[in-house]
Formats: structure tokens, sequence, C-alpha cells
């Protein structure tokens, strides 16, 4: 199908010459029982097992039709790129549109072959859903991604075995899509500090008044002016606001100022830091070998840090 189709653009819609029908093993065990029972009333000259043979074999041309008919004009929809963390599940969200007035049922996206799923392969999953008649359904396939790198999955398969399951139709949306798996975050904490030392976020934290930076639990001898009065009202703890004198000066999450460490561990530390400066919302930039992120904020520069680590020599998993 890819060479003779080649790359689909999404959003993709299934056309008729794209479909691929053939029995399942219940429908070959129907088929052998319309078989036997034909035999049986030929031989014994019944009316009534033939009738009855006839009538299963009509129903199963109509379901084969019925189960054709389930994918024809779908159209089907999924981010070309998805983000995920090393031993954690990947979601890749697809989305099934449907403008004809008929709905469309047991609807499965799969990636991977069956085996792979069965056994909880890397990247292989799949998930059922249905789309009512004029309607749109988003359906979330949950992929394993036990090793970090940049993965690419060639193609998705879009099946159904609606009505009986005597018939199985599927197709293949040749979108390739690629898996970002960044390194599991691990290690100390990011210290408030730009120019803190790894390993001294407790020690090196500066405390101010320019910079919020979360809730701590109240300690005799804190100024009243920083509590949390919300918090207590609502029957919580009692907390203080806690602020720090970094401001918005730029910090740099520095490979070089992890010595000592091998590279995976490394990567996992700086990981860790990304995340606990994207919470903080502070200005941050990311140095590794050959590869320097300016100092930035904002989502898209929290997936592009996350993505030079899961890419760095290109991944254990690539």
């Amino acid at each position: 199908m890819a060479r003779r189709f080649g790359v689909d653009v999404l959003p993709h819609k299934v056309h008729r010459r794209r479909i691929y029908i053939l029995p399942s093993g219940s429908g070959l065990q129907c088929a052998l029982l319309v078989v036997a029972m034909l035999a049986a009333g030929f031989n014994y000259g019944s009316n009534l097992a033939l009738g009855f043979a006839f009538l299963v074999a009509s129903v199963a041309l109509v379901g084969m039709h019925h189960c054709h008919r389930n994918l024809l004009g779908l159209e089907f929809d999924a981010a070309t790129t998805v983000d995920a963390f090393a031993g954690e599940r990947a979601l890749l969200e697809c989305a099934l549109g449907n403008e004809s007035g008929v709905a469309r049922w047991d609807l499965e996206v799969r990636c991977g072959d069956a085996q792979a799923i069965q056994t909880a392969a890397p990247l292989a999953g799949s998930a059922t859903a249905g789309v009512p008649a004029r309607a749109r359904s988003t359906i979330t396939v949950s992929l394993s991604t036990p090793l970090r790198g940049m993965h690419s999955l060639p193609h998705l398969e879009l099946a159904t075995r609606y009505p009986f399951g005597w018939f199985r139709a599927w197709t293949y949306v040749q979108a390739p899509l690629t898996i970002f798996v960044a390194p599991a975050p691990r290690g100390v904490r990011l210290d408030a500090s730009p120019d803190a030392r790894p390993g001294h976020a407790a020690n090196a934290e500066l405390t101010g008044d320019e910079d919020f930076a979360g809730l701590r639990a109240y300690a005799p001898g804190v100024s009243l002016k920083h509590m949390a009065w919300k918090v207590l009202a609502r029957g919580r703890e009692p907390s203080v606001r806690h602020y720090t004198a970094a401001g918005m000066q730029p910090q740099w999450l520095d490979w070089f100022r992890l010595e000592g460490l091998a590279t995976e561990p490394r990567l996992s530390q700086l990981c860790r830091w990304v995340l606990d400066a994207a919470a903080a919302q502070r200005v941050y930039g990311l140095r590794l070998p050959q590869v320097e992120i300016a100092p930035d904020t904002g989502p898209g520069h929290r997936r592009a840090c996350l993505r030079a680590l899961a890419t760095f020599g290109n991944g254990p998993g690539a």
C-alpha cells in the first residue's frame, strides 16, 4: 500500500480502494458450518436444513457489506509528534470523523501487529471506539516507551469486525508518527539560584520578595505577612508564601556541571531540572555537548529542551 499510494496527508479520508477485508476465525467456522448444513440437507433431502443454510449464508454476505461500509468514508486525523518519558506510556490521540448518517461502531486503531500488542512490545497498542452519525470521536492509544530516544511508526492501522465478527476489514494510514521519549526525570530538584552548584539545592537557595516560588509549611518566626490565609481558611495546614530573589535572571541547566555521572543519569537529572524550571515559570536554557538552547520560557521551550534530551546521541532506543 505504501508503494502504491505513497504517504498520506492528515486528515485522511478512507476510500473504497484502501479497504481490505477477509473472514475472521469465527467467520471461517461459520462457513464450515454452512457447508456442513448444505451437505446434510442435500444428503437427507431436508428443506429445513437447506433453508437455514441459505439464511446463514445470506446474513454473512450482508454482514460482510456492513463490515466494509463501517470504514468507508471515515476521516482519520492524529498528531504527527508525541512526547513521553522513558518508562511511562505515550498517549497517541486520534480523531475519527463520520460525515454520513450511519453510526460507525467497533472501530479499532492499532499500532503494531496483534502479537506485539499481546506481548506488550514497545510502541505497540490498540484502542477501540465508535463514532455516532455526523459526529467526531477521539480515541487514545497507549504505547509503552521503555527506552529514551526518537522513535518512528511508519503507519497506523484502522480496523473493524462489525457487526458479527465474521469478517475483519482494515486499512492502513501511511502517515509517519514520531515519538520523542525523554529520559525519566530523576535526581535532586532544581535550585532557585541560577549559579548554585548541583546537589546543594537546599542550602544555596536565596530568599527574597521578588519571585513567588510556591508554598511552604509554617514555621515559628516566619513573618505573618507571608501567611497563606486562603489556604488556612480552607482548613488545610498553615502555610506561608515563599519568594526567591532570583527574579527572571536566566538559569542555565548545564551538562558539564554534572561531572562524574554517566550519560543516562546526567540526562535524567537535566530532565528533572527542566520540569522544575518550567513549573516555576523561570527563564532557563539548556547546554549539552554540541547543543545549546537559549534561555526562554513557555510550553514550546520546555518541549524543545525535552526533545533535545530525548535525541541526545540519537538515544539508546534509536
